[in-house]
């Protein structure tokens, strides 16, 4: 009978281990491309075309460059990690991502941060394009394309010292899964701590180059 009531008891312990386990995982956000992304475009250029599918971002840019921005819900804005899926079928050619004008490239992930004041008045649905252009807004650029070796951090030549561009795959073809420490590269970066993650933007160019790429990102996930 002992014996019974200790594996029954040793049962009960791991039935309760198992069953708080998930919360951790629970704090995870995937992120939708569904109808609540907006898009910016350019004058004078051909708009790249977007395609939503819930899980999955399809893109195709031909001698065109626009983005697509999106807030992050609440329950994600203190993310310190990121990870998603992204797949080139078709590739622009290397260019310099430092140079204003000649930084075509296949996908840039951005991750928006502001501070907290700014974040707070911004509220639930905050406006992404306006916070791109705030002085306390800090964007870290994760970008499949350029001539930089993989892991390059370059100065984005658009946001006066509030950019960071963070090559994670050079100009070319092929699928890959990748994931960021977001807490660290801002660190890096800016030589900070982040503050709060208020919105993702994507844009695909291939205007300076006059050339194609076709390319898709899916499993944006937030923790």
């Amino acid at each position: 009978m002992t014996s019974r009531i200790s594996g029954l008891a040793a049962l009960i312990a791991m039935s309760a281990s198992l069953a708080v386990a998930p919360v951790s995982l629970a704090s995870a956000e995937t992120v939708a491309f569904d109808g609540g992304w907006k898009s910016v475009n350019f004058r004078s250029i051909p708009k790249t075309k977007y395609g939503f599918g819930g899980g999955t971002l399809s893109i195709e840019a031909s001698k065109s460059s626009s983005v697509i921005y999106k807030p992050v819900p609440e329950a994600s804005r203190d993310a310190t990690n990121a990870s998603w899926n992204w797949s080139v079928q078709s590739s622009v050619p290397p260019t310099n991502l430092a140079k204003k004008g000649g930084d075509d490239r296949n996908i840039a992930l951005y991750f928006v941060f502001t501070d907290q004041k700014t974040a707070r008045r911004a509220g639930k649905n905050p406006n992404i394009k306006s916070l791109l252009t705030k002085r306390s807004s800090r964007m870290l650029i994760y970008v499949h394309g350029g001539q930089h070796g993989a892991g390059s951090y370059v100065p984005s030549p658009y946001f006066s010292g509030r950019g960071t561009t963070i090559v994670k795959r050079g100009a070319g073809t092929g699928s890959f899964s990748e994931n960021v420490d977001l807490a660290a590269d801002y660190r890096r970066a800016f030589g900070t701590e982040p503050e709060v993650l208020v919105g993702l933007a994507v844009s695909s160019d291939s205007d300076d180059t006059g050339s194609n790429s076709r390319s898709s990102l899916s499993s944006i996930s937030l923790n």
